[in-house]
């Protein structure tokens, strides 16, 4: 027995139902209601023939046949009078029972990624510089606060999609019952806290629809009315009984259900927990196929081994979906209407057309820490201005993607001659503490390899003002380093920030011999350094920075050999400097360790100051440009560096050179000196694409690589260039790029290497 819904999910009074109706839709579905004609016979215009439902199933990009069914449907004339669906089928049904034809609904499906969209994939450009500096240490992470750790309630949060069917709805008012939609409409939920099916008929359509597919583990749940929600598959995947409530005499059943796995097939927990949610899936299915009626028509189109995230294959579906509809069609002709019928059908069921609505009040609300204020520089709409859904969706977009909000999304409500938009922002529900993780590892025959754990803290919004504090250790075999900062917003329009810091460092330096390669000592360095910068976001370019800094360093030899002097031979380092630093970042890279479109540049100098005796600049620069066509890519840098006037007392082996990807022939960082430079062009060809995490694709590749270093009184650039080429495979995955390869340099020189990740 279902549970008394709330106000917005189940409407109590069909007199309210109809002024609202008379106020919002001029349908002639409102006055037939207040005489108590079920919702499904409302305005059929001819009382004889039968109310027919439309009922489509959940499946993920299995759903795509559902457009090949309703296309069928149209060319034979065969009407709809209310649809019912779940899931997937939520989505192509609502947006069919708002006025949009099967032809134009895969047109405008045909003209975005929808794999993108649904699962909330943002180009790595269009974050924030502070996710972009994130992304290149870390991989996953988890929140905590004072209920304990929390992970994200699902993989993805469902902001894109949502921001979608309000744009593609943005016609329809924000609070009205699904029954005056041009086709009366229900989607399928699940409580999450009782488990027990909702049946959502009133409010917004984009969140009933974002709510309906909400599968657990992979889409976040949605709130509705204060009600936690998930996918309405689990409890009925093939709503016929919704159907045969609103007064359907008779239903065409479109069923997409993913078919159970082989148990030979179940190689993780994952695999096995999808099995469990395919088995719940079934049972309900099981049960309302067996209340079909000798007037119902099931459609189960023949979609083979199709997944349920498989949306590049959409046209597929949507073939299988016509064919099986065809295939149908000797029982679906009873329901053909003539041509003036379905002409007369189709006008009374057309959306309403689009005016003009000029916003008269904008209202923001937050849930958290973050102020109103603060949503509101992202909003370039003002009160007074025409609404337009698709300029407030950039917005919308640029606040979900601002690394602050676990959900963000707006919607139009009219009031009379109010037109209010809402802007609802909901904080991570897994924080307000952050915790970030990350692993490199690296292992090779010219060197003992090694490992890197890396482990970041963010906690925002520490006052009002938008204090945030960061903070990022790593823990290696060769490496022991913190940073800590604090940033403080000086302006909530520009973005620029003052940011304090403090630093720590202790590392192993190898040195070796020029003539022969072998190491001969390890310096045992340590440094600590203290500064404040002022920042500036470019936009989202990238950031500049500026500021002072105080450093020293110490360091000595693990092994040495004394001359007869009693001099060493590795003498100690002591250093010590303030210095005036400035730094550019532009990065525009898909990704930050794996680059196969766009382009990065970061240029930064150090300059000594308050006239200590070993004045010096240092500059450095690199650019990375990427191009990909097709399964092919192509990434080439550049990157040089140099101490001018002295030597940098707090750098004192300067530049170093080899190891992965910097010469790769040499072992890691095995040349040093003050000036550097170095060149790479890398080739990618994709040879096969996986379509479950947490690998993602195989590559194999070709580098090749030229460069040198030189001791400060050296001609920059004299002598020839070290060179190497590199064969490699490597496979991409939820960890960051593995790569297994070997390098050869002139000489005979060769180095065979594993690499996890760049951040090694």
């Amino acid at each position: 027995m279902k549970r008394p819904l709330p106000f917005c999910v189940r409407w109590k009074s069909t007199v309210s139902v109809s002024l609202t109706a008379i106020a919002l839709f001029p349908f002639g579905a409102a006055t037939a209601q207040a005489e108590g004609v079920p919702v499904c016979r409302a305005h059929l215009g001819d009382a004889s023939r039968p109310a027919i439902g439309l009922v489509l199933s959940g499946g993920g990009a299995r759903g795509y046949a559902h457009l090949g069914v309703l296309k069928v449907l149209e060319d034979n004339r065969i009407p709809i009078d209310c649809i019912a669906g779940t899931s997937m089928g939520a989505v192509v049904g609502g947006l069919y029972a708002s006025g949009m034809g099967a032809e134009q609904m895969q047109t405008r499906l045909a003209h975005v990624n929808l794999t993108d969209i649904a699962f909330d994939v943002e180009k790595r450009s269009d974050l924030p510089q502070s996710q972009r500096e994130d992304s290149r240490l870390y991989v996953g992470g988890l929140g905590f606060g004072p209920s304990g750790v929390k992970l994200p309630a699902g993989l993805v949060q469902g902001n894109r999609l949502q921001a979608l069917l309000q744009e593609w709805t943005a016609g329809l008012p924000a609070d009205a019952p699904f029954d005056l939609l041009p086709i009366p409409y229900r989607a399928i939920a699940t409580n999450l806290s009782t488990g027990d099916e909702v049946v959502l008929q009133h409010g917004s359509l984009p969140l009933a629809i974002r709510a309906s597919m909400a599968m657990p583990g992979l889409f976040a749940p949605a709130e509705v009315d204060g009600i936690t929600l998930v996918d309405g598959g689990l409890v009925n995947n093939v709503p016929t009984d919704a159907a045969h409530s609103m007064g359907a005499d008779a239903l065409i059943v479109v069923n997409i259900s993913s078919p159970l796995r082989p148990l030979d097939t179940l190689s993780s927990p994952a695999d096995v927990m999808q099995q469990m949610l395919g088995i719940l899936i079934h049972q309900n299915v099981k049960r309302q196929r067996a209340r079909l009626g000798a007037n119902d028509v099931l459609i189960e189109p023949e979609l083979g081994n199709l997944s349920f995230t498989d949306f590049a294959n959409a046209n597929d579906a949507i073939a299988a979906g016509a064919a099986a509809a065809r295939a149908a069609l000797p029982k679906l002709q009873r329901f053909a209407l003539t041509p003036e019928q379905y002409a007369a059908y189709r006008q009374a069921h057309e959306r309403p057309g689009e005016s003009p609505v000029r916003i008269t009040k904008i209202d923001i609300h937050t849930h958290g820490e973050v102020p109103p204020e603060r949503l509101r520089r992202y909003l370039h709409v003002h009160p007074g201005e025409v609404y337009d859904p698709h300029a407030v969706n950039d917005d919308v977009q640029a606040l979900a993607t601002s690394g602050e909000f676990e959900s963000v999304s707006q919607q139009m409500v009219n009031d009379g001659d109010e037109h209010r938009l809402v802007i609802d922002a909901h904080e991570k529900s897994w924080g307000p503490n952050f915790l970030l993780f990350g692993l490199g590892m690296s292992s090779s025959s010219q060197d003992e390899g090694g490992f890197r754990f890396n482990i970041g803290y963010r906690r925002p919004w520490l006052t009002e003002s938008g204090l945030e504090l960061r903070a990022d250790g790593t823990l290696g075999s060769d490496l022991l380093a913190f940073h800590t900062e604090l940033r403080q917003p000086l302006s909530n329009s520009l973005g620029y920030y003052i940011a304090p810091y403090a630093e720590f460092q202790r590392r192993f330096a190898s040195i070796y011999d020029d003539d022969t390669g072998l190491r001969v000592t390890q310096y045992h360095l340590q440094t600590e350094r203290v500064g404040l910068d002022f920042g500036l976001p470019l936009a989202s370019l990238g950031d500049f920075r500026i500021g002072l800094a105080y450093a020293h360093t110490y360091g000595s030899a693990v092994y040495n050999l004394m001359y007869d002097d009693g001099s060493l031979l590795f003498p100690d380092i002591y250093g010590r400097q303030v210095t005036a630093r400035a730094k550019l970042v532009i990065d525009q890279l898909d990704d930050p360790l794996f680059p196969r479109t766009g382009y990065f540049t970061e240029v930064r100098a150090e300059r000594s100051i308050f006239g200590q005796a070993n004045n010096f600049t240092e500059l450095y620069g690199k650019m990375i440009g990427a191009v990909s066509l097709g399964r092919h890519s192509l990434n080439a840098s550049i990157e040089a560096g140099g101490d001018l006037g002295g030597q940098n007392p707090v750098n004192p082996l300067g530049f170093t050179l080899g190891g992965f990807q910097h010469l790769s022939a040499y072992a890691a960082d095995q040349l040093s000196g003050n000036s550097l430079l170095y060149a790479q062009v890398t080739y990618l060809n994709e040879l096969m694409h996986f379509q479950t995490a947490p690998l993602q694709a195989l590559y194999a590749g070709v580098s090749a690589e030229a460069g040198n270093v030189w001791q400060q009184g050296d001609h920059f650039g004299s002598g020839r260039l070290k060179r190497s080429i590199t064969f490699f495979s490597s496979v991409t995955s939820s960890f960051g790029p593995m790569y297994v390869g070997v390098a050869f340099a002139p000489g005979g020189r060769r180095n065979i290497y594993f690499q996890l990740g760049h951040t090694y």
